[in-house]
């Protein structure tokens, strides 16, 4: 069963890169729910309203640039000798979007990274005749602050360089974490499945409607524009679209011996509950919970329930077997 976790407190708002601003309203309550042994356990949330706290204290991370490719990628990093979580943004997110998570896995004992990928706030694009690959630049990031083996988790777009990631480099991860991701799987089904779920007009809707499910918007005013205001210093430059190393099917999924965790949100418009299950099947080492009002943005909408069933995973698998990670060439 999960066990019931406290929320995080309440602290003073800070900013997690210098002159960002960034600031936003944390939730209460705990999860409930269950998981099992095996290759798919679902739990779900306990159906707790979301309440706005004042966002947790951050703790101390140091700020720098790495040179990737002629890109200069921005990052924070709290240091210490803890295993290192890497936290990859969503594409309408940042190094800014993390205020929920830097304090709480901090404290629970980990090195916790969080850059802006190429394009996004802080960062350069680099030749855009040369864009590289996500998963690549993430690499030449561990490299360059010494990482070794790392938890990676991707939200939404993040999500599918993290999974590119542990298809390409699978001796490099502990564990992998995709929330609300389509995860840049190749499939034709799947893709025209995804296709569907979507109008024509879908990009020209506002991102906050189609990032942010409508109870936090509903419950969250202020927090919904302050996620308003990161998107658009992230979007601000022209979008920099990067390849994947690995061109995913099916088979790099179930051939993936990476533990993984899958988490969504029951109102998400991008990745709703099937889509995820659909993924989940392929995966022979995850496990999964739904989160109850929530959209695409978990670990902004829902830190409550995000966070303790991230870190319970975390503190679960510390370890990945990657000897028989091997995956069809990409």
């Amino acid at each position: 069963m999960l066990r019931r976790a406290g929320a995080l407190t309440g602290g003073a708002t800070a900013t997690v890169v210098a002159g960002s601003g960034v600031a936003s309203a944390a939730k209460g309550g705990a999860p409930k729910g269950s998981t099992a042994g095996g290759n798919t356990a679902e739990g779900a949330g306990n159906g707790s309203p979301i309440r706005v706290i004042p966002v947790p204290e951050q703790a101390a991370a140091r700020q720098g640039s790495v040179e990737v490719d002629g890109a200069r990628l921005v990052y924070w990093d709290t240091g210490g000798d803890g295993a290192p979580v890497v936290l990859l943004h969503p594409a309408s997110g940042s190094a800014e979007s993390w205020p929920y998570q830097q304090p709480f896995l901090a404290r629970a004992g980990f090195r916790v990274i969080g850059y802006s990928r190429r394009g996004a706030a802080g960062s350069g694009h680099g030749d855009p005749e040369r864009p590289g690959t996500g998963s690549g630049d993430l690499l030449a990031l561990a490299d360059a602050l010494g990482l070794g083996r790392c938890h990676v988790v991707g939200v939404a777009a993040g999500g599918g360089i993290a999974l590119d990631h542990a298809l390409r480099y699978p001796e490099r991860l502990r564990s992998l974490t995709l929330a609300g991701s389509v995860t840049g799987v190749q499939e034709p089904e799947y893709r025209a499945l995804l296709a569907s779920l979507r109008p024509a007009a879908w990009n020209s809707l506002p991102a906050a409607f189609r990032e942010l499910g409508p109870a936090y918007r509903a419950a969250d005013p202020a927090g919904v524009a302050r996620w308003v205001e990161i998107n658009r210093r992230a979007v601000a430059g022209r979008p920099l679209t990067q390849p994947h190393a690995v061109r995913a099917t099916w088979a790099h999924l179930a051939a993936l011996t990476v533990p993984t965790l899958l988490l969504w949100g029951d109102g998400d418009l991008y990745t709703p509950p099937p889509l995820q299950r659909l993924l989940a099947a392929r995966l022979p080492r995850v496990r999964t919970q739904v989160l109850d009002e929530c959209g695409h943005n978990a670990h902004w909408e829902r830190s409550d329930l995000f966070n303790p069933a991230l870190l319970r995973f975390l503190k679960r698998r510390p370890t990945a077997r990657t000897s028989e990670a091997r995956t069809p060439a990409g």
